[in-house]
Parts: structure tokens; sequence; C-alpha cells
């Protein structure tokens, strides 16, 4: 019986701890973001001087659709990278949505709207939530992975005023996933990590329950 009750109080510990994390932790999350950071806009430079050239006809403005509904690239594609032939290249592409393209054909002003507000309270609340010591270990290492594709992106608006995408995943053709970059795996892997850590936290509440439930009837 004391041992059910201890793992119980254990479990129930670990839910509810919300011990505010060191100024090292605060620290070592703010060199994450800046080097993940640097290695999506490092990626987007390297995409913009390999698989681009400046075009003879860009679109002004940029990311407002024509006559036809047709948005037309600032810059010209180059031949792509294969990586692996039919299934993985890298592919020059502008990006006048969110992530994977999302909002793409919205009006100019409402997606800067919802970009930049969204970028900048993610940033804000998900750095209290760290500092806070709010989530667990997966939710400590998402957070410079969110940041860091948030702030990657928005960088490319402001300067560009859409963002450089340019890794494509498809099947001979017949089928493509939406081109992306590393910012927005960044941002998938960090929402992924959450995700694991929420099922793994419920399940750990399922078990305290649980064996609460034992302690009692013992």
């Amino acid at each position: 019986m004391l041992d059910l009750t201890c793992q119980t109080q254990l479990l129930q510990s670990a839910a509810v701890s919300h011990q505010r994390r060191s100024a090292k932790a605060f620290a070592l999350c703010l060199v994450a973001i800046a080097g993940l950071t640097a290695a999506d806009l490092g990626s987007k430079a390297w995409a913009l001087n390999h698989l681009s050239e400046p075009s003879t006809n860009p679109a002004d403005p940029v990311c407002e659709p024509d006559d036809y509904g047709r948005v037309r690239p600032q810059r010209s594609q180059r031949d792509p990278v294969v990586l692996i032939d039919g299934y993985l290249e890298f592919r020059y592409a502008e990006n006048c949505g969110a992530a994977f393209g999302f909002m793409r054909d919205m009006p100019s002003i409402v997606r800067k709207g919802v970009f930049y507000v969204a970028a900048i309270g993610a940033v804000v609340l998900l750095l209290w939530m760290f500092v806070s010591g709010r989530g667990g270990p997966l939710f400590a290492v998402s957070v410079p992975l969110i940041i860091a594709g948030a702030v990657g992106n928005l960088v490319d608006r402001v300067r560009f005023g859409y963002v450089v995408d340019f890794v494509r995943a498809h099947i001979h053709d017949e089928w493509a996933y939406p081109t992306f970059n590393v910012a927005d795996a960044w941002i998938t892997i960090g929402v992924v990590l959450i995700l694991v850590e929420g099922f793994l936290d419920g399940r750990k509440e399922k078990q305290a329950k649980a064996l609460s439930g034992e302690a009692a009837a013992s």
C-alpha cells in the first residue's frame, strides 16, 4: 500500500509540476533558437543562390494575383538538385501563404496581419511557458524548434514578402507533397513533440488515477 501511494504521488507531481526553469536552461533555449534559425536562413540563402536566379518579369506587387488569379514568382527557377530520382529533390519555390502553402490565396493585408501577429504571439507565449516551467522535457525541446521556424519564415516575409521553399517530395510527378523548407520542418517536429508529450501525460494521469483507486481499495 505504501509503495502504491508513493507511485501515485510521484505521477501526480510530474503531471502538475510547474517549477520555474533556470537561467541556464533559458540561455540554452536562446542558443538553440539562434542556431536553428541560422540553419534555416542559411539553407534558404543556398536555395536562392543555387536553385533560382533573378527574373526578367517579376510580379509587382509581390504575391498579388493577376487578372487570371495566378501569382507570378519574383525569381526564376534553375534546374532542381535531385536527391532521390523520382522521389526527392531541391526545387525553388515561393510561398505566399503559411506552412505548406496554407492561406496563399488570401489578400496580402490579411496574410501579413495574421502571419505577423501569429508569429510574434507564438514566440512570446512559448517563451513565457518555457520560463514558467510549463510542460515536460519534450515541450522544452519543442520550444526552440517552433520559435526558430516561426522566426525564420517571418524574416523571409519581412525581407521578400514571401517565404522561400525548396524541399520537394513527390512520386514520379504523379503526386507531390507541398514544397516546404527547414523552418516548416522545425515547426512540424516541435508540434509532434508536443502531441507526443500530451499523449504520454494522458497515460500518466490514467495510471495515477488507477493507482489511486488501488491504494484506496487497499
